[in-house]
Parts: structure tokens; C-alpha cells; sequence
């Protein structure tokens, strides 16, 4: 048994003590370091886990790439609703490579489309780390979903469309491995080629966005070929390509959108699952959802958010 193994068994071991004591079955793993920062992951099982292989779902936190936290309160609700359903939660740190930074502009798009990359390339070393050690934690390696908010929807967005449209940083992941399913909150994909065209198929998508949203566009930014291209966008490239997937068009509101949904649509993303990933439903599904009683609030724009 190599010492990586060792020391996740041990882990999952003191985890299990840990959940017959009635605490939170939470661990925390190292999955890599890079440029001298430990990487690390929180692992989220429910106390009746069997040690049977799971679904594993992956979140990615927001913060514009330049700040957020893997374990963050308002997350919380997202990540236990779904470990008491049996899945393996499995929340990564990632390099923040805009912090410092400013606003991004289509004219000076550098600084983002490298925290972008640092973000998905992170993303796929956490993916490579878990199907590694599936068998030590427990995970179904064929049902590995990756799920994020803002900068966190934008991270899996692209890293689901790199690996399909044969990027080099998805050389990482093994050549027969595919994402299960993407859940974006509040997310985009940046392209230089214009609208995201896919050589493979795309995993079944969950989109969530408001269409007031000022700080990830919710149709898109393009100046030429080069921009972010929001979930209506994409959509609307998913139904012209008979991709399935599930977009809640949120009328009205901002990037609160971002949020909100972890908590309150909870059962509407589990449904997804069971249809979308589990089933395998072939459904191409527009949702436009106002809600007259909730009030937007004032979404940030890229100038103030990073300024």
C-alpha cells in the first residue's frame, strides 16, 4: 500500500469514528501542491454511507478568481442535502488567479482566460486525485459531476468543454474518462473561436442564471470571436446541437442567482440528476421562472466587483 493510500485510509477510517460519535462526516484531504500552496479538498458523506461506490459530486466555490472559500457557510445547505442522498461532496480548492487583479476587459482578456485555466487545471488535478483513490473513498468513478457558482460555474463549464473539444490541459485527465454531468450556477465558458462548438458530445448541463445579471453575462460579451459566452448562449447552442440539458431562465434577477439556488432548488437539481445523469434522459428543456415576490438585487458589474 503506497503512503497515499495509507494515509487516506486512515482518514476515512477516523471519519467513520467520527460519524459513530454523532460529528459532521466531514474530512479533509491534501490533493496537490502547486507553486508551494497546499491544494486541499473537504470530503462530505452522510453517517448511513454504505462503503458501497457513490456519486460523487464535485463543487467549485466563486469569488471572480480572486478570493472565495471550499467551506464557505452559504454552501453548507447544498453540500449536506445532497451527502444525506448518497452522494460522495467533494468541495476543492483552486489557485485564485485574478487576485490583484483588474476588472477584465475584452481588450486585455489575459489575466482572466489564466485564471480561468489555473481553475480548470486545478479542477482536473482534484478529478485525476479522486478517480485515483475511487476505490479507497468509495466513489463511482463513471459518476463524477462537477457542479460550481460564478467563477466556480465558469471553472466547470470550461473544463467539461476543454475535455470534449480536446484542449492540451485535458491531456491530464485519462483518455476514457468523461464528467457524468455539469451544474452551473450563474456561469459562462470563454472562447476565442466565437460561440463554444463542441468536437464531442457535452455532458447533460444544468444552467441557473438571471437575466439581469451584469458580473457573468447571462447571454454574452463579444467584441470579434473572443468573449464569454453566458448560459443562454449556450443553451441555445445545446438545443441547436440536441445536447440535453436544463436551463432556469431566472427573469429579472441578478447575480444573486449565483446563490440562491443551492438552497432553494435543491429538490429542482437532484431532479436533474435522476433524469438527466441517472436516467439519461434525452430532454432539451427551457425553464423561464419569475418570481413577482422576490425582489433583484443590484448586481455588480465587472468595474465595480474588481475595483
Amino acid at each position: 500500500m503506497t503512503h497515499n493510500r495509507l494515509t487516506i485510509l486512515i482518514a476515512v477510517l477516523l471519519t467513520s469514528l467520527s460519524l459513530e460519535a454523532g460529528l459532521p462526516g466531514k474530512q479533509t484531504l491534501v490533493y496537490g501542491v502547486k507553486e508551494g500552496e497546499e491544494l486541499k479538498l473537504d470530503l462530505y458523506r452522510s453517517d448511513s454511507a454504505t462503503l458501497l461506490p457513490q456519486p460523487c459530486l464535485v463543487f467549485v466555490f466563486g469569488g471572480g478568481f480572486k478570493d472565495g472559500e471550499r467551506d464557505a457557510e452559504l454552501y453548507k445547505p447544498y453540500f449536506h442535502y445532497f451527502a444525506d442522498r448518497g452522494f460522495t461532496v467533494v468541495s476543492i480548492d483552486y489557485r485564485l488567479g485574478m487576485k490583484g487583479q483588474k476588472a477584465p476587459r475584452m481588450l486585455d482578456f489575459k489575466p482572466l482566460l489564466n485564471a480561468i485555466h489555473l481553475a480548470v487545471e486545478d479542477l482536473y488535478s482534484a478529478t485525476n486525485y479522486l478517480l485515483e483513490n475511487a476505490e479507497t473513498l468509495h466513489i463511482d468513478p463513471s459518476l463524477i459531476i462537477i457542479s460550481g457558482s460564478s467563477a466556480g460555474a465558469i471553472a466547470v463549464l470550461q473544463a467539461d468543454y476543454m475535455e470534449r473539444d480536446n484542449h492540451r490541459l485535458a491531456d491530464m485527465l485519462p483518455d476514457d474518462f468523461r464528467y457524468a454531468g455539469v451544474l452551473s450556477f450563474a456561469g459562462g465558458i470563454f472562447s476565442k473561436e466565437g460561440v463554444p462548438s463542441y468536437s464531442q458530445r457535452p455532458a447533460p448541463t444544468l444552467f441557473f442564471h438571471g437575466s439581469a445579471d451584469r458580473l457573468v453575462p447571462y447571454n454574452k460579451t463579444r467584441l470579434f470571436h473572443l468573449g464569454m459566452f453566458g448560459s443562454r448562449t449556450l443553451a441555445a447552442k445545446f438545443r441547436e446541437e440536441r445536447y440535453p440539458y436544463l436551463f432556469y431562465s431566472i427573469e429579472d434577477m441578478g447575480h444573486e442567482v449565483s446563490e440562491y439556488p443551492m438552497k432553494e432548488y435543491l429538490p429542482e437539481i437532484e431532479q436533474f440528476i435522476n433524469d438527466f445523469v441517472l436516467d439519461r434522459r434525452q430532454w432539451l428543456i427551457d425553464i423561464h421562472h419569475k418570481d413577482i415576490l422576490r425582489k433583484p438585487e443590484n448586481s455588480d458589474t465587472p468595474e465595480n466587483y474588481y475595483n
